[in-house]
């Protein structure tokens, strides 16, 4: 490897871990969806998973640095494809606060994206978590191109709001580094399975009422360290079965 990829080293590594569990539970789609991660102050150089690689064999040197200030980031070796390159870049230009972005079409995700009203009620604990704290999409307009990215990264304007579910297409989590994002990420396509698994009951939903579902939201917000120890035990998981994924 050469010598660019051994900084920010802790964060190549808990964004690769990130990758492989994505992988893992099936969240991922083959060799397309990104995951990138700030590394400098403003936001704009990030690192990203190389071009068509899956994500259940990225390791922490095979991810790239990219900045969004500099289309000719896409000339690089293992450049990323336009379409990441609009999204992302789009994210990290105009949405300092978004420091990790993850962008999966996980299933339950997109099918909540597919429906007409693709909002999720807080219909469990899960799914409070996310109450008043999800952007909508409904304007799908193609592939995430630059003009298209830009669009996106202006629906994340408000630092409360961390998950954008797009219209027809799939999810995007922002957060402040890789555990609080892959967390976030984790528990929203939770939440979303709930809800879609709900609705085929075809029976009545209990909807909690706004007071409790924004206080559990809070409270979970406030949870100490959850995110962090998640990220560890999946590392944890993954160094006990020799995963190459710090390599």
């Amino acid at each position: 490897m050469d010598g660019s990829n051994m900084r920010n080293w802790t964060e190549r590594a808990d964004l690769a871990a990130a990758f492989r569990w994505t992988a893992r539970l099936d969240m991922h789609e083959g060799v397309a969806n990104h995951f990138s991660l700030s590394v400098n102050g403003d936001g704009t150089r990030f690192l990203m998973n190389p071009n068509q690689v899956h994500f259940s064999r990225i390791k922490a040197s095979d991810l790239i640095e990219l900045d969004a200030n500099d289309p000719s980031s896409l000339e690089g070796p293992n450049a990323p494809d336009p379409t990441a390159w609009g999204l992302h870049g789009g994210l990290h230009r105009h949405c300092a606060h978004a420091r990790c972005a993850m962008h999966v079409h996980s299933i339950h995700a997109t099918v909540l994206a597919c429906l007409k009203d693709p909002t999720l009620p807080p219909i469990d604990q899960n799914c409070a978590a996310f109450h008043n704290r999800v952007a909508y999409d409904t304007e799908y307009g193609g592939l995430a191109f630059e003009e298209e990215g830009a669009r996106c990264a202006g629906l994340l304007d408000d630092p409360r709001k961390k998950v954008l579910v797009m219209g027809n297409h799939g999810v995007m989590v922002i957060g402040d580094g890789v555990a609080d994002t892959f967390n976030r990420l984790y528990y929203f396509e939770r939440a979303a399975e709930t809800y879609i698994r709900a609705l085929q009951t075809g029976r009545e939903l209990a909807v909690l009422p706004d007071d409790i579902a924004e206080k559990t939201a809070r409270e979970i917000e406030e949870y100490p360290g959850q995110d962090v120890r998640h990220l560890t035990e999946l590392k944890a998981i993954l160094d006990e079965e020799g995963s190459d994924y710090a390599q």
